[in-house]
Order: C-alpha cells, then structure tokens, then sequence
C-alpha cells in the first residue's frame, strides 16, 4: 500500500486484508461553555463587577487553554481538544488508543481480534464511515485512517477530523497518537517496554535455534482464489524489524515500493517463500477453502520451509499491527516457533 494513498477501494481492500482479510465536538463545546461560566462566577464573587474586556479576555484565555492546533497526516491544519474524551477512531490499528488507556466511543469494528473484549461498549461506525452513525455518539474528535478527501469532508463536519497512517512504524504511530490523545508520555513508556519486550523475545528464539539470517514470508487468501504476500503490513513489521528476520528478495522490492501487500500467482512460490513461512488463516469461508487447496498443492508442498516443517499459522485478525495485537504476537510467536 503506498504510504498517502487511500482511496475508498484500496482501503476496503485492506479492511479485509487488515483484518487483516475480513470481508467540532459538542461536549468540548459544553466543556468550554461551562469553565467560562465558572471562572466568571468567581471573578465576579472576588471583586464585585467585571468589565466587558475583562470577561472578552477570560473567555479567549479558556478556549485557548482547551483546544489547539494539529496538523495530520494528509496536511490538513485542525483545531483539536487538547484532551480529547469522545473519541471516534475509524482505521485497522484500534489496540494503539487502547494501549495508551484510550477506548474510543465509536470504531471500526473488527470481529475476533485479540481485544474485543475491550470495546465491547464502542460502537461499528461502518464502512464507509457513517456520517449519521458518526453524530449519534457526540464526538469530540475523530481519528481518520484514510487520505479520500470527500470521506473526509463529509465526516469532519460531525467534529474535529485529523487523518492518520496506519501503515506508519508502530513507534511513529504511537507517538503521533500520543501527541493527539495528550498521552505522550503513555506514548514514550510503551514503545519503550515493546522494544525491550521484543528483544527479549528475538533473543529467546535465536537461544532456541532460529538463525540470524533467516528469511520468512507471509501469505494469506483472499475471495476469488487470490495469492497475496504481505510485506509492510500486519505480521511482517514485527517480523522484519530490529533483531528479527529477513524479507526475500522478492518481498524487499515489494517494501522498497511501499506496499503493505502484493497479490502474487501460486507459480511465483519458490521465488518469494522463505526460510520460515506465515499463513494467515482467512475468515472467509471461500477463502478458506482455497488456503486448504493452496497447503494440498504440489508447488506448496514442494517448498524447502514446508518440507523442513518450518511453517506456522495465525488467525488473520489476531495477527495485526496495532500495539494490543503485537503484544500478543511477542507471546505466541515464540509458542509457534520454539520446537
């Protein structure tokens, strides 16, 4: 996927391939208007009278205290709270607001990830994002995971809008989110345990006989009996990143591109598996069954990392990209792997 592209298409592409393959705010407002009626109250109480000026001078100062400004992934400048509280997130990476202790009020939800039981009270804004279903949950800001420009105008009248890359490193995501949400600090403690978690977990596997030069890849099936290798999304950015494995070379111009992703035929097998191979188990049932005729198939079974018994498997929304789900990764892969 190419990083500041997003279109309606490729994005309804990645919510199944990211599901990784499944089929202004009001209360800021009343917020606002509440704290300039509290501090005039008490100016009042303390000297008597106020004047126009001064109380010109106090609102001015509460609003500023309360909102500023950001500027998001796409280049759009927008006037966000400084601490937001109802907060839509529409994208594929939901476990990093919950990371930093955020639970949006409305999502784009993603049935049998590893954190459903924390958004059991979000609501599904659907796909596209409901401008409606959007309004009903009264947000203070919404957090866009796509570049469409007429998505994004219809959905930032509801509240303050900031697009957002899903496809950034999960350290740059959680710092931008960090910025945000006001939880930079949040931001800062958990990459730094998820780095230390994470080399540990590297260092556990090569103890246990992984290589330091290993390659892998990834597959998953889609509808329509399609072959694709992930590359810069879900699973392989753990995969790939500091102390972990190698991509092919076939994968790394697929990286070198920017893609998350790249449908591929059976027949380019030998060139693109490597050492270790991922399938990422679909959830749709067509696409199941064409993964049972992939793993049956001569081309397959002829593969070095199948015959060597190097090959392991995940559910496609358990193994995503977003903070919650790579803290489950750091646990099971290590299950899968260790012999």
């Amino acid at each position: 996927m190419k990083k500041g592209i997003r279109n309606t298409a490729v994005l309804l592409t990645l919510t199944w391939l990211s599901m990784l393959l499944l089929a202004c705010g009001n209360e800021a407002s009343t917020s606002t208007a509440n704290s300039t009626e509290q501090s005039s109250t008490a100016s009042e109480t303390q000297s008597g009278t106020t004047t126009e000026n001064d109380q010109a001078v106090t609102s001015a100062s509460n609003e500023e205290a309360q909102t500023r400004i950001f500027k998001d992934w796409t280049g759009h400048e927008v006037e966000i709270p400084v601490s937001p509280k109802r907060v839509i997130y529409h994208g594929e990476v939901t476990g990093d607001l919950l990371a930093l202790g955020v639970v949006p009020v409305g999502i784009l939800r993603q049935e049998g990830t590893v954190y459903d039981d924390q958004v059991t009270e979000a609501e599904d804004v659907g796909f596209p994002i409901s401008v409606e279903k959007s309004l009903s949950l009264n947000p203070d800001l919404i957090i866009f995971s796509n570049s469409d420009e007429n998505q994004y105008e219809a959905i930032s009248k509801v509240a303050p809008t900031v697009t957002f890359d899903s496809f950034a490193t999960i350290e740059d995501r959680m710092r931008t989110l960090g910025d945000i949400l006001n939880k930079k600090e949040e931001a800062e403690a958990w990459i730094t345990a998820h780095q230390q978690a994470t080399e540990a977990m590297w260092q556990q596997l090569h103890e246990n006989g992984l290589e330091a030069d290993e390659t892998a890849s990834v597959f998953t099936m889609y509808p329509g009996n399609r072959l694709f290798v992930m590359a810069g999304a879900g699973l392989p950015q753990l995969l790939y990143g500091s102390g972990g494995m190698k991509p092919t070379a076939e994968i790394q111009k697929v990286l070198d591109e920017g893609l998350g992703f790249a449908e591929i035929s059976t027949e380019k097998l030998p060139e693109i598996a490597g050492d270790r191979i991922f399938i990422l188990n679909p959830v749709p049932e067509e696409a199941k069954q064409s993964t049972k005729e992939l793993l049956d198939s001569s081309v397959w079974k002829n593969l070095p990392a199948v015959k060597a018994g190097h090959v392991y498997q995940f559910d496609i929304v358990k193994a995503s990209s977003d903070a919650v789900s790579r803290e489950w990764l750091l646990e099971e892969l290590p299950k899968q792997i260790t012999p």
